[in-house]
């Protein structure tokens, strides 16, 4: 048999996964991701394919983030008309992240539209897809749990283990040609909140593995809460506001359930907190729909005693856009959580539009900020930076806690490599991650004696 290895996206960034194992001529896809970025750019990757899709057997998808799984409606409408499997929990998130996204393209739409004739013009543009096309592709989703073994395609037998990265999340074992190839979509961190941690492979020949934060470490999760305490605290007395741009998926959780405990645990004041965003109120539900994907400390804490981890007297839940309106006009101290994780839309602009420029408030990061995006613009902390189109002053402080990430770090890597049958595996291929994280991770990878390349678009390797 003839196994080849190759990627249309997730390669030399950290956005657009899209991942292929060909066994004889039959294409199995790992992930099917949207690019995020340049708004454009971004718009001009996400509508050509690369790929002819026509070769491809069977779709698995590793977890529901936007970059692993915004493209799948897209893939289902241009003919996909075979099995998606992935576990129940990323089943449901995914439904919701892609309903959400469609329904915002919709409205962006309608927007250029009404602008456009405004200025006497008019636009033929379509969003990518449509609620339709989601409904569509839902219904293609095969749920499967970990450890149970199928058959995508006539020659691979794929088993799931939980990654640690976000609810459901999966590394993907692919069993082909007498091959064992293991797929770390993104690998999660040992001690994070509400999840377990990531579990071990068996041996495998070959592991595609990510590399996001192959350049950087992470404070341990002590040393976060200790940091998180402590920034509420500055802030508050300051009579701020706290801005969270957080992922409506996990971290969003993360983030309500460790207040949650420092709230118990008196070390932060009783202060209005508010989690704006209908796609994580809705994502929050999911999660208590799926305790079995929760770790033994989520179970402890909080369920064994009945309580609700992501529930407490001061946390308020927004969903109507008057609700959220009205934030706007709030005193501090409160804090604000809200959505999109990288500042690219949704209600998080209009609270940085209105808070940015008051040196009281603070804007926490608690995620990765992809390149080009306006989280990395405030990351950087540039003098002034775009929203709607409008130049804004930045003089909040910006805090980052990139300890609230659920990519592992370069050392979690390493150790985690470090726990696979050196004898066996005989090559990594490092995908998902920018330039110098990817040079970085590969020269530590090298030096413990592996065999490492950095894969790059459309270049085929034959396993």
């Amino acid at each position: 048999m003839n196994t080849e290895l190759f990627s249309w996206g997730g390669v030399g960034e950290v956005t657009g996964s899209k991942h292929f194992l060909s066994v004889d001529g039959r294409t199995l896809m790992v992930d099917c991701g949207a690019f995020q970025g340049r708004r454009e750019e971004s718009d001009r990757k996400n509508r050509e394919w690369s790929f002819d899709q026509k070769a491809i057997a069977a779709v698995v998808l590793t977890h529901a983030h936007y970059d692993h799984s915004g493209l799948l409606p897209l893939l289902v409408s241009r003919g996909y008309n075979r099995s998606i499997y992935a576990t129940p929990a990323t089943r449901d998130l995914a439904n919701l992240i892609l309903l959400d996204s469609a329904h915002i393209q919709s409205k962006d739409i309608e927007y250029l539209r009404k602008r456009a004739k405004r200025q006497g013009r008019t636009i033929d543009k379509q969003p990518l897809y449509t609620e339709d096309d989601v409904h569509e592709c839902v219904g293609r989703f095969v749920p499967v749990s970990y450890h149970r073994p199928f058959i995508p395609t006539e020659n691979t037998r794929v088993t799931f283990y939980d990654a640690g990265h976000i609810l459901g999340s999966a590394i993907t074992l692919v069993e082909a040609d007498g091959l064992c190839v293991g797929f770390s979509g993104d690998l999660g961190r040992k001690g994070l909140p509400i999840i377990r941690d990531p579990e071990g492979l068996p041996p495998v020949d070959y592991l595609v593995m990510e590399s996001t934060y192959g350049n950087r470490l992470h404070k341990s999760m002590d040393t976060t809460l200790d940091l998180l305490a402590d920034t509420i605290n500055r802030t508050v007395e300051r009579g701020g506001k706290i801005v969270v741009p957080a992922f409506a998926i996990e971290r969003t959780q993360e983030m309500i359930f460790s207040i949650h405990l420092l709230h118990d645990q008196k070390r932060i004041p009783e202060i209005p907190i508010f989690v704006d965003s209908p796609m994580a109120v809705n994502a929050t539900t999911i999660f208590r729909m799926h305790p079995e994907c929760f770790d033994e400390e989520t179970k402890q804490v909080f369920l064994d005693h009945a309580d609700n981890p992501f529930g407490f007297n001061d946390l308020h839940y927004i969903t109507s856009k008057e609700d959220s309106q009205k934030l706007n006009d709030l005193p501090g101290p409160a804090m604000i959580i809200s959505s999109s994780g990288m500042c690219e839309g949704g209600r998080i602009l209009h609270h940085l539009a209105h808070t940015i420029g008051d040196a009281r408030n603070t804007i926490l990061i608690v995620g990765y900020m992809a390149e080009n995006t306006l989280g990395r613009k405030i990351v950087e902390k540039l003098p002034r930076v775009p929203i709607f189109n409008e130049s804004f002053a930045l003089n909040a402080e910006v805090k980052v806690l990139n300890s609230f990430s659920g990519h592992a770090d370069y050392n979690e890597i390493l150790e985690y490599v470090s726990r696979l049958d050196k004898n066996r595996l005989k090559k990594i291929f490092l995908v998902h991650g920018e330039k110098t994280a990817q040079e970085n991770l590969k020269k530590l990878l090298e030096e413990k004696n592996y065999a490492v390349e950095i894969v790059k678009a459309g270049q085929r390797y034959t396993l």
